[in-house]
């Protein structure tokens, strides 16, 4: 991961951007672009399957449950504000570049 993932470290949440790219082959970490995660999902961005396929993703890869994981602005928009409970900014890091490889 070249570029760096601005991650704002709220008590016990974190906060930081995301931007999804719908429809791709798989559903995957696709690395980091000016500052925010983007992330390739299968899912099409229709009747918030996308959302739902992203929430879903993320606390799995993060092995955290569905509601500690938040889109807290950007529904319908490809970039979106991402806020997970219970998880640091280091282990956050450390999971997601576990796995991009």
């Amino acid at each position: 991961m070249e570029d760096k993932l601005k991650i704002q470290q709220k008590d016990t949440s974190v906060v930081f951007t995301v931007k999804v790219v719908p429809r791709s082959s798989k559903t995957a970490v696709a690395g980091i672009l000016g500052g925010m995660l983007k992330i390739k999902l299968a899912a099409a961005p229709e009747k918030g399957k996308a959302n739902e396929s992203l929430v879903d993703f993320l606390a799995d890869t993060l092995g955290v449950k569905k509601n500690a994981v938040t889109i807290t602005s950007g529904l319908t928009s490809p970039v979106k504000t991402i806020q997970i409970t219970g998880v640091s900014a280091e282990s956050l890091l450390d999971k997601l570049k576990r796995d991009c490889k």
